[in-house]
């Protein structure tokens, strides 16, 4: 059973990028190396800002809808929160 978890890349031009992945690290080369979300191609280079372990998919996708539905500046603590919910939930 894989292991998920929601990140979020701050872009060259100060921006945030939120996605899920079972591999965080692999995933930041992959954004790095222009093979990412196109989105961050044309903001590179990209910095692993945070990054949150889930339980399963499902809830790594669901908190990162929410966390996509958040102002910039409120993105990085919710995620925490969101994560810390769902981590004291099994």
């Amino acid at each position: 059973m894989n292991t998920w978890y929601v990140y979020l890349l701050r872009c060259k031009d100060n921006s945030l990028y939120c996605g899920v992945t079972t591999d965080p690290a692999r995933r930041l080369e992959e954004h790095n190396s222009g093979t990412g979300a196109k989105y961050t191609r044309a903001r590179l280079p990209v910095t692993m800002e945070t990054f949150e372990k889930f339980p399963d998919k499902r809830s790594a996708y669901r908190a990162e809808y929410a966390v996509k539905q958040k102002r910039a500046a409120q993105k990085i603590n919710f995620l925490k929160e969101l994560a810390a919910q769902e981590n004291n939930l099994d």
